[in-house]
């Protein structure tokens, strides 16, 4: 399929080295307030980017679920797939592509874990099905059938029919600590606006790229 003239002219709103917050986790909080209150559909939903030993890239979608001057959490399984990745090599990078509003933010940085009790403030929040899924899922194992699954989940489900259910632990989260976030604006005839800060000691210095 022939796509090269499946494209769309972006807007002429622009982004302006003015408009920036000189402080690039409120500059991310004003668009993510932005993204929300425009319904962007899963303003939250990012891509996780990882490498394995042998330096091949991994990506997947996962959602952020809180963020401070600190950096970005998610909360994973600390056997999957990309926690044993992110355990032999801890730099990684977040992409948000808010499309429909030709916005992407970009974040690359390390990942760490965060504290126990942290990861227990958040379980507690969490609906008790998801509760419960934490404690099914073996994530990124090789499973025989979805009904290998359902059979597991209802001794999960019996397990915890009373009180409670329990942090696991070999559950919990990840914060990115950001080193660089970049910041794109569509623009008209490809000529995005794209500003990237970078991480200096406890400051943090912004340059304008070109698209």
């Amino acid at each position: 399929m022939d796509l090269a003239e499946f494209r769309k002219e972006y807007s002429s709103r622009g982004l302006r080295r003015e408009e920036l917050n000189p402080d690039p986790v409120a500059q991310f909080s004003q668009w993510f307030i932005q993204a929300t209150e425009l319904e962007v559909h899963e303003p939250n939903a990012m891509t996780l980017a990882t490498v394995d030993g042998t330096g091949m890239p991994y990506q997947r979608t996962v959602l952020l679920k809180y963020y401070d001057k600190d950096g970005f959490v998610f909360f994973t399984n600390y056997s999957s797939r990309k926690a044993t990745q992110i355990a032999a090599n801890p730099k990684c990078s977040l992409l948000f592509p808010w499309i429909t509003l030709e916005r992407q933010v970009i974040i690359q940085g390390h990942a760490e874990k965060i504290s126990t009790a942290e990861s227990l403030r958040y379980f507690a929040s969490r609906p008790r099905d998801s509760q419960i899924g934490a404690w099914v899922s073996n994530q990124s194992e090789v499973i025989t059938s979805r009904k290998f699954l359902m059979q597991k989940l209802s001794e999960i489900r019996e397990k915890f029919h009373h009180g409670e259910i329990p942090l696991p632990s070999f559950w919990g989260g990840y914060r990115v600590v950001p080193e660089a976030i970049e910041f794109w604006q569509g623009g008209p005839a490809r000529l995005h606006d794209r500003f990237l800060y970078r991480k200096h000691g406890s400051d943090w210095a912004i340059e304008r790229l070109s698209p």
